[in-house]
């Protein structure tokens, strides 16, 4: 017990530590080198509290200090308050940190770096094992929504309603207590790209002005014909269209000030355009490839691009030019680009950016050092990682083997990012987006798009009904977080296209226009066409 108080004890330290150097909520430009950077690297492992779920990090380590006052003795730090043995204090601090850090650096810490993974004591660990139990008993009904001809691409949950777009150019509404389609929005000339929903406060503004009722939802869809197109649900209208000049292949909504669509191109360029007036208040060619993801957290948002770029910007509620570049990281820092996936998708949470580029893992990036380390998302080199979603304390990653054909979803506990299950089912396909919700009694609903568009309904667990879902466990995915560093699995997987997907079937039918390109954006291009 002696040895487990003093290893938290110099934890809290090095936290206390990391809280010092990290600098303010919105730093400014990016990590600057030297000296600082170094210190930075030093303090790399230690653990981090993820803000949007666990208390301030200042509450936890007074916590900690009030348990720990009752059972250990004071800290070198107190010792020296008390007089004597002043020298004597600092050798023992600095012997002690220097120890602690090249535990952490040589692996005996890893876990504990970038989202908390060191299994904590008590009640922490009680609860992990009760999620992963609960997880291990879902079960799930599943219901096949027929009518896009073509891909989906993307989807959207809004109230009973799911709102997918497809390559074959069409917004399709559905209802899905029924799984049956609502309404048919057709007008975009290319195949829709993406989807997203505005917030209701700003729904009703819009509708005020559109003299229609203040509980109209809208959408915006965007497409490869260079439009955004924002409809009314109720009616099944456009109500206005946005020309953009390029394809668009990314957008979000922004509910900061007026609000404000964001998008992001097939030629890197990303755009601001006021929810108010509907004109364009910056244009910014942030990206060297397609503009494949942009999320928003707060006033923040986040791009990611084919070439595996990610850039940080703040809108800074401004009439013109409203984002502000944070940081930038390129495919060198991010490990992401050049494979054969060709599309980054990303889920921020946090100072941390999840990454998913059709590889077995998910790259965690912490924005504001650059620092990356990755999760376990299948077991196998030939697994790959389409798209990541957090919601309800859960973070869902799709994974497709290419070996095998086998489609499935893992489960991992959020903030912790500890595994939890594996959900596959019969006649499985590739998930290439995702969507999700929960009920007023807290049950989870989920879309996933691709091959086939998918339905979700979480049924009781102690229920008599069967479920379609076969749940697993796949210990191989248990092990923690793993610091970045180029590594024989890198390179395998990087000719994993050579190798292993040119005997998939359905790889080959949705990527074979993107033979007669060689560049990494040419998915988009044959997902566009």
């Amino acid at each position: 017990m002696g040895e487990i108080s003093r290893k938290a004890e110099l934890r809290s330290r090095l936290a206390e530590l990391q809280l010092q150097l990290s600098g303010p909520q919105q730093t400014l430009g990016i990590v600057g080198d030297g000296k600082k950077e170094k210190m930075k690297r030093q303090v790399e492992d230690a653990p981090e509290a993820l803000p949007s779920q666990t208390p301030p990090a200042s509450k936890i380590l007074k916590g900690e200090e009030k348990s720990k006052a009752q059972t250990t003795p004071a800290p070198p730090a107190r010792q020296r308050e008390t007089g004597g043995g002043v020298e004597m204090a600092r050798q023992q601090e600095r012997t002690e940190m220097a120890r602690v850090s090249d535990q952490c650096m040589s692996g005996g810490c890893l876990a504990s770096a970038h989202l908390d993974t060191v299994p904590q004591q008590g009640q922490e660990g009680d609860e992990s094992i009760s999620l992963q139990a609960s997880w291990e008993k879902a079960k799930f009904r599943l219901r096949l929504l027929e009518g896009h001809s073509d891909i989906v691409t993307c989807a959207v949950a809004v109230d009973n309603l799911v709102v997918s777009g497809s390559r074959d150019t069409t917004v399709k509404v559905w209802h899905v207590p029924t799984a049956t389609e609502h309404k048919n929005l057709g007008g975009h000339t290319g195949g829709v790209t993406c989807l997203s929903t505005p917030p209701p406060e700003y729904c009703k503004k819009l509708a005020w002005v559109l003299s229609l009722s203040d509980k109209e939802r809208f959408i915006l869809s965007g497409s490869a014909d260079c439009y955004v197109k924002i409809w009314a649900l109720s009616i099944g209208q456009c109500v206005k269209s946005i020309y953009t000049f390029n394809s668009v292949t990314a957008l979000c909504f922004v509910p900061e000030d007026d609000g404000y669509i964001i998008t992001g191109s097939d030629g890197g360029k990303v755009q601001a355009w006021s929810w108010h007036t509907f004109e364009n208040c910056q244009s910014i060619n942030a990206h060297q490839e397609a503009v494949t993801c942009i999320q928003s957290q707060g006033p923040l948002v986040f791009s990611g691009s084919v070439e595996g770029g990610v850039s940080v910007w703040e809108n800074q509620r401004t009439g013109r030019d409203p984002l502000k570049l944070l940081h930038h990281w390129g495919g060198q820092v991010t490990g992401c680009g050049g494979g054969p996936g060709g599309r980054l998708t990303l889920s921020p949470r946090g100072d941390k950016v999840l990454l998913a580029y059709g590889q077995a893992w998910i790259k965690i990036l912490h924005w504001r050092t650059g620092m990356i380390s990755r999760l376990t998302n299948h077991s196998s080199i030939t697994g790959v990682t389409d798209c990541v979603h957090q919601t309800a304390g859960l973070l869902i990653s799709s994974c497709y083997d290419l070996a095998s054909g086998e489609s499935m979803l893992n489960l991992f506990s959020v903030p912790q990012c500890r595994y939890l299950a594996s959900l596959t089912w019969l006649q499985s396909s590739r998930i290439l987006c995702f969507a999700a919700w929960t009920t007023g009694s807290g049950d989870h609903r989920w879309v996933t798009g691709g091959r086939d568009l998918v339905v979700w309904e979480q049924l009781p667990s102690s229920g008599k009904q069967r479920g379609d879902v076969t749940v697993r466990r796949d210990s191989r995915l248990d092990r923690f977080l793993e610091s970045e560093g180029d590594t024989e699995d890198d390179e395998e997987t990087d000719d994993l296209d050579d190798d292993d997907g040119g005997g998939d079937d359905e790889e080959k039918d949705w990527q074979s226009d993107s033979a007669e390109d060689g560049r990494a954006g040419s998915w988009f291009r044959c997902a566009l066409q």
